[in-house]
């Protein structure tokens, strides 16, 4: 733990008076026991057990650092994790540590019905209660897939022991028709061609045998590798941990130094550092400046929400109107994540964004941003050989605004587009509506012949918020077959939902209050007229307040359906789910609750 001595942004920021130990103020394996009314007889009882798996007196009386295992088969973006449970034990081991792995739930977002993000609550509720529950001094979050990684921080927050993040990594690139591919923007892309028939079943069962090569995290800057590079930059990982590929002898070299950091906090050489505002800021700096994911807002806000901080809007468009996007990266540019690593990574970054980040905030290595990316430097580990990949600010992919956040009478608390992966010629359009409510209406119509659609429309989803649906990765709405055969690839389209970090497309997202909880998006009817003025940071329904008065009162009676269910979990989500400038938390986890 810090001691008084210590600099405030070296202290940790807990929901806990002291995160270290239990509340005896005992640790290792005398921490957290359990309550038999003789806590001396429960630590015989635990010592008795443990032997009988092999471990001696001397074992025993080291630190522990617990190792979060969230290896699955159903989750082929974390198959490495054996690999790296073994080099972090021999980091923590080397340290003078002990280390114990324990598992807890594994989220891929291809494998969890309905939605990963409707089972990342459940995910950071498990990962706190074990870090709460069994005795260690110190975790290691393993994670990769999308919400894996911020439902463990957001467990970990909330616990308020010292932790280090090990991301599982991204996985590599491939080739396929002469071109590169890789997870998942190419798989998107290639869909679409083979909808608006470009492909056949047999060049699309082909591109499906080459777009995943390896394990790991999608292989562009989608939603792991946008919250793997934020962390970086808030200093809870040792350094190259963002970028290192899943399958390479870095990854296995980053998790051998994350497990020897996660030792330090353990024993207590190193004081976890604190997290608040000055490190969302470098999360948010680091967002906008690789053209990240639309869900990493919801993500960010969602760990601010935990340690009763909130995700300003107006900030926010502030920070992104003086952040350029300079990563070269699909979706919003070219590149893939190896490319990223092999031109330097997150280091290179930082020292291309300069004094738009605070590289005075430490890390859990126990040096500030800065004494690392000197210490980077001196040993000539950051590169400095000319590439296009990361870019310097006066030669930026995009100028400023590569993620904003829009108002307007549609959206009243917001909603979120990604102009960088947007068709320049519609961010200021308007259009007739073409409404969809819910997924199965959508998938009943889109393709239809007789769908009254023309390209300049604007399609519109809702019910597809974290009430009403979870809120899934719906939001890149398909192009009508008929349209997509004419040859339109982009459409102006807009929901409550949310899109893939690897998707791009001219598309509002997070659209608040949602349709299911009576929000705006439920008034619009087909044939409205919707404008978006993305410049003028506006989302606007065309259509008079007495009209829509009159339409609130019809849609008392045709509330859209919701995932609430009469029991358990997802009756646990109905009760308690927020919005998304909340982060989709529940209300009862957030550090102001």
């Amino acid at each position: 733990m810090a001691s008084p001595k210590q600099d405030s942004k070296r202290t940790v920021t807990t929901n806990q008076s002291d995160p270290g130990t239990s509340t005896t103020g005992r640790r290792g394996l005398a921490s957290n026991t359990v309550d038999y009314g003789d806590k001396d007889f429960a630590l015989f009882l635990r010592r008795a057990f443990i032997k009988g798996a092999g471990y001696t007196d001397e074992d025993l009386k080291r630190p522990i650092v617990g190792i979060v295992n969230t290896g699955s088969d159903f989750n082929p973006c974390h198959g490495n994790v054996p690999a790296l449970i073994e080099a972090a034990k021999r980091g923590i081991s080397q340290a003078g540590a002990l280390p114990m792995v324990f598992p807890t739930i594994s989220l891929h977002e291809s494998f969890a019905a309905p939605t990963s993000l409707y089972l990342r609550n459940l995910m950071s509720m498990d990962t706190e209660e074990m870090i709460r529950a069994q005795p260690m001094d110190a975790v290691l979050l393993i994670g990769g897939c999308d919400k894996t990684l911020p439902a463990q921080v957001m467990g970990a927050l909330s616990a308020g022991r010292p932790f280090v993040v090990l991301p599982t990594g991204p996985m590599l690139s491939s080739q396929w028709a002469g071109e590169r591919v890789g997870a998942c923007t190419d798989c998107r892309r290639l869909w679409a061609d083979f909808r608006a028939g470009r492909l056949n079943q047999e060049q699309i069962n082909e591109a499906n045998n080459r777009l995943v090569p390896s394990v790991g995290t999608c292989s562009v800057m989608g939603t792991a590798s946008t919250m793997a590079c934020v962390l970086e930059a808030m200093g809870l990982t040792v350094s190259g941990a963002a970028s290192a590929p899943a399958v390479s002898a870095d990854r296995v070299r980053v998790a051998q130094a994350s497990g020897e950091a996660a030792a330090a906090l353990a024993s207590g050489q190193i004081s976890m550092p604190s997290v608040g505002m000055a490190q969302f800021d470098n999360a948010l700096r680091t967002l906008l400046a690789v053209g990240g994911s639309t869900n990493g807002l919801v993500h960010l806000a969602a760990m601010m929400g935990r340690l009763g901080l909130a995700l300003n809007p107006d900030h926010f468009n502030r920070l992104a109107d003086d952040t350029p996007v300079l990563v070269d990266l699909k979706p919003g540019g070219q590149g893939y994540m190896p490319d990223f690593h092999e031109a330097g990574g997150m280091p290179r970054l930082m020292l291309a964004l300069g004094e738009r980040l605070d590289t005075q905030i430490a890390t859990v290595t126990g040096q500030t941003l800065a004494e690392r990316l000197t210490e980077l430097r001196a040993q000539g580990r950051i590169e400095t050989h000319e590439q296009s990949v990361i870019r310097s600010a006066d030669n930026p992919i995009y100028p400023a605004g590569g993620l904003q956040f829009l108002s307007g009478n549609l959206a009243p608390d917001g909603a979120v587009i990604k102009p960088v992966a947007a068709s320049k010629s519609l961010l200021v359009h308007q259009g007739r509506a073409v409404v969809f409510d819910g997924l199965e209406d959508m998938a009943k119509r889109l393709d239809a012949s007789d769908l009254d659609v023309k390209a300049d429309d604007v399609l519109v989803l809702r019910g597809i918020g974290p009430l009403g649906a979870g809120m899934p990765e719906a939001g890149l709405i398909p192009i009508p077959k008929k349209l997509a055969a004419q040859g339109v690839r982009d459409m102006v389209r807009i929901s409550d939902g949310r899109m893939s970090g690897t998707a791009a497309g001219t598309i509002v997202l997070h659209i608040s209050p949602e349709a299911a909880a009576g929000g705006p998006l439920s008034l619009v009817r087909d044939g409205d007229q919707i404008q978006l003025d993305v410049p003028a940071g506006r989302l606007a329904l065309l259509v008079s307040e007495e009209v829509l008065e009159q339409r609130r009162a019809e849609a008392v009676h045709t509330k859209l359906p919701t995932v609430s269910k009469p029991r358990g979990y997802g009756w646990l989500h109905g009760q308690q789910v927020l919005q998304a400038p909340q982060g989709c938390d529940f209300q009862f986890l957030r550090g102001d609750a």
